[in-house]
């Protein structure tokens, strides 16, 4: 029997005797999560309904916000499987096996497409049942110029239906109501469209991998609401944000590689169903939240979430140590001619460059967050980027460079050259993704980079595709790429080019 010839899973599914069946079943609406995709499903969606079966307070079904433009194929799927779907958890045994448990998730009410129903979506953020919003939407979703600041271009039709919006005053929402064009556009307009029905206070939970991300998202917040109701005429709105809207900030950690036909064929075997929503995730999970909620909230710590003052060592921990390693084996991993992270991290031309980074360059940055031991935690992330179960590709990961370099490296490389050091990690890191970038234009492969690609096809072109000192240079002056004029730092700049001039001698096809 092939896997097409399986029935669907569903809330009816008959589930063999080794796979856990949903700990909890929400009996309402209570959180919209922006961004429903493979990491939320892997952890918020887990530890929500874990908090529910923990305390029995059913109240925190989630209602997914698919893709902007078009719903994906798992998001479509999640839909008519009754919003279930199933976890592989998946590592490496001791012997190097490989170790696998499923279980069947059902905090997913439903899932829903901004392009076919934002109206139905509008309504859900105001409703007085929904206390907590969550998004990962990816740094690129936050719609940011390379300064930092709102990308008019990108959210001029959301501003734009905002104005309307608030001009005409209605305390419903429109049945006819235009399709939201942007997760932060959809976000503002259901928060104004909340404020005119009178519900409740709202918490705003940013879940991606950004700086401080509650505090940089409730500042894009304001700039929309400023962009669309300039003056006295957004005070109302601005007043109730202030009020009545919190953005704590969070740090979430789940490696989660992208679903591929075998991992489906492998997650069919397991429950003896077919889901083409299914996910698979390694065994650790962590979520470090800011206790800062407007009204009522999951019991997220009763599922191992930490609930702390301050988040901000947590997230420079994770976003330097974790995803900056990630970021180099991605990129020094494909020159390399490697797939996945896996073989990146035990190749020892690749490792040591990993392990000068996280050890020498990013870890004497951080301040530990209380109770951490960084040196260990550095040692634990090279052993869970070597677990082949997940099979983490280096394509996936090294996608829209331009977003996440800024918040992985600019910092560990500025906090160095301010004490007249060189972190050679850090310009390994910058001359795998130039050499990447360069190859990439030269060659016509996909940058997997949207919001840059423009940018960097003309710098490079500009630069020469084939001068590998002038395409690295080039790429690492980009403005807003490295703070504090590090980019073009004679000392770092210097160290770059050494490194791309190396990678590129050694040659290789990109993969």
């Amino acid at each position: 029997m092939t896997v097409t010839d399986l029935p669907l899973l569903g809330p009816a599914t008959p589930l063999p005797g080794d796979v856990a069946g949903p700990r909890a079943v929400p009996e309402q609406v209570g959180i919209v999560h922006l961004g429903w995709g493979a990491f939320h499903r892997a952890h918020q969606a887990v530890a929500t309904e874990d908090a529910m079966a923990a305390t029995g307070d059913l109240r925190w079904g989630v209602l997914g916000v698919a893709g902007m433009t078009r719903p994906s194929r798992a998001a479509r799927a999640a839909r008519r499987q009754g919003g279930r779907y199933t976890v592989l958890t998946v590592g490496a045994g001791e012997d190097g096996g490989r170790l696998a448990s499923a279980r069947v998730v059902g905090s997913v009410v439903d899932v829903a497409s901004p392009r076919d129903e934002t109206p139905r979506l509008l309504a859900a953020l105001a409703a007085a049942t929904t206390h907590v919003v969550t998004l990962t939407v990816t740094e690129k979703g936050y719609c940011r110029r390379p300064d930092g600041r709102l990308d008019a271009a990108q959210v001029a039709h959301d501003v734009t239906v905002l104005a309307a919006e608030e001009a005409a005053g209605e305390q419903r929402v429109p049945f006819d109501a235009r399709p939201a064009a942007t997760a932060l556009g959809l976000l503002v307009r259901g928060l104004a469209a909340r404020r005119r029905a009178g519900a409740a206070p709202v918490t705003v939970l940013s879940c991606d991998n950004l700086a401080h991300n509650g505090r940089v998202l409730a500042g894009l917040v304001a700039e929309l609401v400023d962009a669309a109701l300039p003056g006295t005429a957004g005070d109302a709105l601005r007043g109730w944000l202030a009020a009545s809207v919190t953005f704590p900030s969070s740090m979430v950690d789940r490696i989660t590689p992208a679903t591929t036909p075998a991992a489906l064929e492998a997650i069919a075997e397991a429950v003896g169903a077919r889901d083409e929503a299914g996910v698979v995730a390694e065994p650790f999970s962590q979520w470090v939240i800011e206790d800062r909620f407007a009204g009522p909230r999951p019991a997220w710590e009763r599922a191992g979430a930490e609930l702390v003052d301050d988040v901000a060592p947590w997230e420079a921990a994770k976003l330097r140590m974790l995803n900056g390693t990630h970021s180099l084996l991605a990129y020094a991993g494909r020159l390399a001619g490697h797939a996945t992270l896996a073989e990146a991290v035990t190749d020892p031309r690749v490792a040591a460059h990993a392990r000068a980074y996280l050890f020498e360059d990013a870890q004497p940055t951080l301040v530990p967050p209380a109770g951490a031991d960084l040196a260990a935690y550095g040692a634990e992330l090279l052993r869970r980027f070597a677990n082949p179960a997940t099979g983490h590709t280096t394509t996936q990961v090294s996608t829209d460079g331009t977003q996440k370099i800024p918040v992985r490296w600019g910092a560990v490389a500025a906090w160095h050259l301010g004490r007249d050091r060189v972190p050679q990690g850090v310009a390994h890191g910058l001359a795998a993704w130039a050499e990447f970038v360069r190859r990439a234009v030269r060659d016509g492969v996909d940058l997997g980079d949207p919001a840059g690609a423009a940018r960097l096809t003309g710098a490079v072109r500009e630069a020469g595709a084939d001068d590998v000192a002038a395409v690295a240079a080039a790429l690492v002056a980009l403005p807003g790429l490295l703070p504090d004029g590090a980019g073009t730092d004679a000392r770092l700049v210097a160290a770059v080019v050494e490194h791309a001039e190396a990678l590129a001698a050694r040659g290789q096809e990109l993969r």
